[in-house]
């Protein structure tokens, strides 16, 4: 018995650790060691399965443990900290106890060839063993068993670098194995495709088959793969674009993640082409044209969840450049009050689009959250006895609830066109993509008019602009004041993480220098992110909205002329309670969801 709970990663040595610790009580280890042969049975049933359904050749030597025991088991926490006693936590805490670093893998800051040609592939599989890092002539291996000294001094014999090891979760080693290894597997095999004789003169037909040189079919097995194996790791990195980017000797691959975008890849330029053509094999474009933009659509899913992605292609000085964005339904369909709204600008928002007639516009840049809240306010205004149609360039996402039409400029469906055809559809709410032009304007007008409710976007920069953007398209203000219900203006703020969010001070003073105005003085309290493993050590996880609410109310309506003071509007929605949004991001940096950095990045060109 003494020699077992020795072991650094034994039943008895692990449950030894966490009772020290006080994470777990006496009742929790009897529990776990009464257990553990049980699980473990299930555990290697269910790994056989998951061994199967892995790709072909991937094979990894990936024993039960203890730990991934005590994590299938999903016990509480009995001290101070909530939670569960899941896998990351248990190897964080093993490492403290063991006195070797704790590395959350990030793959967007690995860099592919250090992972790929350090140590083979298949050592890497047997040992669950990764290079992440070389610096000063020493290499990092992430490992989720660092005793294991016989593999560590084989790393330093074939690499010829010093080895230093740091702790990480088994399943992230998994997973970047997967990724990584399979990734650069489907990359290099058809660069070699590329690099290989065209001519087989032992095979005629093949020979008749072949294509150029600077030409890979877009259905390459190698190739389906790797772009497969793209929109994977774009969606659980929770991405909302993808770019590959053509340069003069490579292909950059970058993902948006939180607004900000992360290289993540480059790619061998004779690689580029077959990806391309792939994209547009899968998103119906022409396959021959690369001198015109073209857009297109792909459907994919994610754990049963249909997604979509939006596809742009554009020429480029060094190729056609693809934008990919990714319409995750868990994100564009939410609930309207989990969007960062204030209880006033919940009501104030919910009342002018809750009429049964008008025009409620939604006002902000690109990416500043526009859909969500829209697709978010029709679902939460849909109900069987409601019939809406929707007027998109493109479909954003597809819902079954809504009388969704595409904007086809090629066969005549415009924004202004298709709003004719649709008061005949007997709609009672219609949302318009976009009022861009004045023909657009004046269907959205005549349809509220009418009767219906019309919700649309403006590009502007905060809500009262909305008015005057609409008299310079050239809507006369009697229509406006006729039909005009309320304005929200909107942007995104980055989130504290959770999990490292700290406290600290600054003057008041010092923040009002910067255009932050507290109404207080001395010391104020803020928060901030220390950067952690589950934030990629920026400090910010997730996103939430800050809202302008502008009612168009009487006294806005009577200001509302052609040649309208856009200052004295601003000022008087004010009086009248519009809270602005730097003044709502103010309210979220106090609250600790903000960091004051966020503020002026999100709000600068307001003030």
């Amino acid at each position: 018995m003494t020699k077992e709970m020795n072991k650094p990663i034994s039943a008895k040595g692990v449950c030894k650790v966490l009772l020290k610790r006080g994470m777990i009580s006496q009742e929790q280890a009897t529990e776990i060691l009464k257990k553990k042969d049980n699980v473990r049975k299930k555990l290697e049933k269910r790994q056989i399965k998951e061994q199967a359904s892995r790709s072909p050749g991937i094979n990894i030597s990936n024993q039960v443990s203890i730990i991934d025991i005590i994590d299938s088991l999903n016990l509480q926490r009995v001290d101070d900290v909530p939670g569960k006693l899941d896998e990351e936590i248990l190897f964080q805490t093993l490492a403290e106890e063991w006195m070797v670093p704790y590395k959350k893998i990030d793959p967007l800051k690995l860099d592919l060839n250090i992972v790929t040609t350090t140590i083979p592939r298949s050592f890497a599989l047997k040992h669950l063993i990764l290079p992440i890092e070389i610096k000063d002539g020493c290499l990092t291996v992430a490992t989720s068993n660092p005793f294991n000294m016989e593999t560590i001094d084989d790393i330093q014999r074939v690499s010829q670098f010093k080895v230093n090891t740091v702790v990480s979760s088994k399943s992230d080693i998994i997973r970047t194995i997967d990724e990584f290894f399979g990734f650069k597997r489907f990359i290099a095999a058809a660069e070699h495709e590329l690099d290989s004789p065209l001519v087989d003169l032992g095979n005629l037909e093949q020979y008749v088959s072949l294509t150029s040189a600077d030409e890979l079919p877009s259905n390459d097995q190698h190739i389906v793969n790797a772009v497969n194996h793209l929109f994977r790791y774009a969606i659980d990195q929770k991405a909302s674009d993808i770019h590959i980017e053509p340069k003069r000797e490579l292909s950059v691959v970058r993902l948006r993640i939180d607004g900000v975008l992360h290289t993540v890849y480059k790619l061998p330029k004779k690689v580029h082409l077959a990806f391309v053509s792939r994209i547009k094999n899968l998103s119906r474009m022409d396959m021959a044209e690369k001198r015109r933009p073209q857009d297109g659509r792909i459907k994919t899913d994610k754990g049963g969840v249909e997604i979509e992605i939006r596809v742009s292609m554009i020429p480029v000085a060094f190729g056609e450049k693809v934008v990919m964005r990714i319409m995750d339904p868990d994100i564009l369909f939410q609930d309207l009050s989990k969007l960062g709204f204030t209880p006033d600008d919940y009501n104030r928002f919910n009342r002018f689009v809750s009429m049964p007639y008008g025009i409620a516009l939604v006002c902000g840049p690109t990416g500043s959250g526009k859909s969500t809240t829209l697709y978010s306010t029709l679902r939460n205004l849909s109900t069987p006895e409601i019939n809406i149609t929707t007027v998109e360039d493109p479909i954003e996402m597809i819902n079954e609830d809504f009388n969704q039409i595409a904007v086809q400029s090629s066969v005549g469906v415009t924004f202004s066109s298709i709003l004719r055809n649709i008061l005949r559809q007997d709609p009672d709410i219609i949302m318009i993509g976009e009022m861009r032009d004045l023909e657009t304007a004046e269907n959205a007008v005549q349809a509220a008019l009418t009767g219906h409710l019309v919700l649309s976007t403006l590009h502007t920069n905060d809500a009262p602009s909305a008015i005057t953007r609409l008299l310079e398209l050239g809507v006369p203000n009697f229509l406006i004041q006729a039909t005009l219900t309320g304005i929200m203006g909107q942007r995104l703020l980055r989130k504290i993480c959770p999990d490292c969010i700290e406290p600290f001070e600054m003057d008041a003073n010092e923040l009002e220098d910067m255009g932050l105005y507290m109404d207080k003085k001395g010391p104020v309290k803020l928060y901030r992110g220390k950067g952690c493993a589950k934030c990629r050590n920026t400090g910010y996880r997730g996103r939430t909205g800050i809202y302008e609410i502008l009612p168009y109310t009487e006294s806005i309506r009577q200001m509302t002329v052609s040649d309208c003071d856009l200052g004295a509007i601003r000022e008087a929605a004010r009086d009248e309670g519009m809270v602005t949004l730097r003044e709502n991001a103010i309210k979220k940096l106090l609250n600790g969801e903000t960091t004051y950095q966020e503020v002026l990045r999100v709000t600068w060109e307001l003030y």
